[in-house]
């Protein structure tokens, strides 16, 4: 159902003349005294990635797209797809290696993520702020190393490569920011 511009708001996704989705990054609205209003929005092709700044008559008509947002776990990798399933359906979606990028170097099997949908199709993978991964390679862990010397690199065991303090070690469990891709913390041992 169509609603009019002025009722768009940051954060919101809306399905543009060309059938593409955007996601509402910014919006301004000036009514220069009693000139006609121009709402200004900043807009995210969802598909493409492009960052667009277009014009718009608050009172013109626009669709807003209602996403379905699924929690659904990493399973497996299948030849150049990789399974994700239902946590409450059990089914399974297979998203092409193309599609899913470097974001699956922040998932192991069965860690959960959201795999956001719009008309049936998958369009995006939300995966959690941070996860944590153990270290499979690095350089020998230094004594007396503080985490103010300078970084090493490091590979995790689903082969993300991040920069890590002198002190960690081989087989540790390091929580990584999934937006930055930045060392924040070594798990504490319970």
């Amino acid at each position: 159902m169509p609603i009019e511009y002025s009722e768009v708001r940051k954060g919101m996704v809306i399905v543009g003349e060309d059938k593409q989705l955007y996601a509402v990054v910014d919006r301004n609205l000036h009514t220069p005294g009693n000139w006609r209003a121009i709402l200004t929005l900043k807009l995210k092709n969802l598909n493409t990635g492009a960052v667009t700044i277009s014009r718009f008559k608050p009172e013109d008509k626009v669709e807003q797209a209602y996403l379905d947002n699924r929690p659904m776990a990493y399973s497996y990798q299948d030849g150049e797809d990789f399974v994700f399933t239902d946590s409450e359906t059990f089914e399974t979606v297979n998203l092409h290696k193309d599609w899913v990028g470097d974001q699956i170097l922040y998932l192991r099997e069965n860690d959960n993520c959201n795999v956001v949908f719009f008309d049936g199709k998958p369009i995006s993978l939300e995966l959690p702020a941070s996860v944590q991964l153990k270290v499979t390679e690095t350089e020998p862990s230094l004594k007396g190393a503080t985490a103010a010397a300078q970084y090493k690199p490091a590979t995790l065991e689903t082969g993300l490569n991040v920069q890590v303090p002198p002190f960690i070690a081989i087989g540790e469990l390091i929580t990584v920011d999934t937006r930055t891709g930045e060392y924040t913390g070594r798990v504490k041992e319970s």
